[in-house]
């Protein structure tokens, strides 16, 4: 049989991994709440050496003086009243949720965008407003009923970066906000969902035939790229200019303008393949192109290499 959900529960086993699941943790300690328990993923290897790397979490919590696990059966073992799940990356099992309930923090407005890349989504949508969400953990992807949720205005421009650590900032608050005054009764969610895949990186290859204010967005989740002459090509900076007429074919290269579908963008940084990341015009001085040059030419010898 389930457990009940405390209404104020003080004693919390903490589930997270990545560094956006930092400033919660930190929130909760900072309130006094008592969190004898982190559970975070295995060390993985990393670096030319291979070395076994903690988490950003795990990191935290060892820091703060915190007992930390990989394993989430032992979430069960401590006398926990609630788990705290933000961020952390595997399914919890239906036997473990039966004996410990559980909150996460979701950052979207549920049921849109549920999944493992709302905010990505949320932008490349052009979405005005997304949110955070303090829901139940059931054993299905992102549908429990909410208990708390705070809408938050996406900024125009602000990049998947930004707008993450604004979501964290305003989740964090809103964890705590909700334990301390009692989570009360959830609600359940209420309109159609959508669901926010993972992003590959096909899904941020920019198509010229697109127009510049979706290929805007999609620089602004990060990762995005072309070819430049046969090689990868990111673009970390750009500006959609929508109203103006590009010269010759999408995809052609003006200056610091390349012809779209409708409108221009105009690039500001970018990152050749091998290279670190540079100013627009400083690329140029080094590289420089030839008005007419199409960017994408070889992407499907590069994509599939």
């Amino acid at each position: 049989m389930t457990v009940p959900v405390p209404d104020r529960p003080r004693r919390l086993v903490y589930l997270g991994t990545p560094e956006m699941a930092v400033p919660p943790l930190i929130a909760l300690l900072d309130a006094g709440f008592d969190i004898p328990l982190v559970i975070t993923r295995a060390d993985k290897r990393r670096g030319r050496r291979g070395l076994p790397a903690p988490s950003p979490v795990k990191v935290t919590a060892l820091d703060r003086g915190l007992r930390v696990s990989h394993d989430v059966d032992d979430a069960l073992t401590v006398g926990a009243e609630l788990g705290v799940v933000v961020a952390f990356g595997r399914i919890i099992k239906p036997h473990v949720l039966d004996q410990l309930p559980m909150v996460n923090v979701h950052f979207s407005l549920l049921p849109r965008w549920r999944g493992a890349a709302p905010v990505e989504r949320a932008i490349l949508a052009g979405d005005a407003t997304t949110g955070v969400c303090v829901m139940a953990v059931d054993e299905t992807l992102d549908t429990g009923a909410v208990y708390a949720r705070q809408p938050v205005t996406i900024r125009r421009g602000s990049s998947a970066e930004q707008l993450r650590a604004q979501l964290v900032e305003v989740g964090g608050r809103l964890l705590v906000d909700t334990l301390l005054s009692g989570l009360g009764e959830a609600e359940a969610q209420v309109g159609e969902p959508t669901y926010a895949e993972k992003l590959s990186s096909a899904d941020l290859f920019l198509d010229w035939q697109r127009p510049a204010e979706d290929l805007v967005r999609m620089v602004r989740v990060g990762g995005a790229w072309t070819t430049f002459r046969g090689r990868r090509f990111k673009v970390h900076g750009a500006v959609a200019i929508p109203d103006e007429v590009g010269a010759g074919q999408p995809g052609e290269l003006h200056g610091d303008l390349v012809t779209t579908a409708t409108g221009v963008l105009q690039l500001t940084e970018v990152q050749p393949e091998g290279r670190a990341r540079v100013r627009f015009t400083e690329w140029c001085n080094g590289a420089h192109p030839v008005g007419g040059e199409v960017l994408g030419h070889g992407a499907a010898a590069v994509t599939s290499g």
